[in-house]
């Protein structure tokens, strides 16, 4: 099993982005994927996740702001990001519950600045 993380770069405070999390090979069951990110110096940390029956949930600091959806035919997951901050700069992992195991993929970079 593979995640391929894309969509990351370069945007000014107040603007947008949109990550992409694909999921591939032997796949069997999907309980849920999500996105933690982790900053210059600092430990990952949870951003948002959804699981299989659509269920969201989101980190304070990302709530009203980012969304996760998912393509369950694609098996890939989205994450809308919106009204971005210079502290969301950060590489942004995807992570996946497949086959009741852990997978993740590699960390694409956004950063926010003017």
């Amino acid at each position: 099993v593979q995640l391929q993380a894309s969509g990351g770069g370069l945007v000014q405070p107040g603007g947008s982005l949109r990550l992409s999390c694909a999921a591939s090979g032997n796949i069997l069951s999907i309980n849920s994927m999500g996105w933690y990110l982790q900053g210059p110096g600092k430990q990952r940390e949870f951003v948002a996740t959804i699981t299989s029956g659509g269920q969201t949930n989101y980190a304070d600091c990302v709530k009203g702001r980012f969304t996760i959806s998912r393509d369950n035919a694609k098996n890939t997951i989205y994450l809308q990001m919106n009204s971005l901050k210079p502290e969301d700069t950060a590489v942004y992992y995807c992570q996946g519950r497949i086959n009741s195991r852990n997978y993740w993929g590699q960390g694409t970079q956004v950063t926010v600045s003017s």
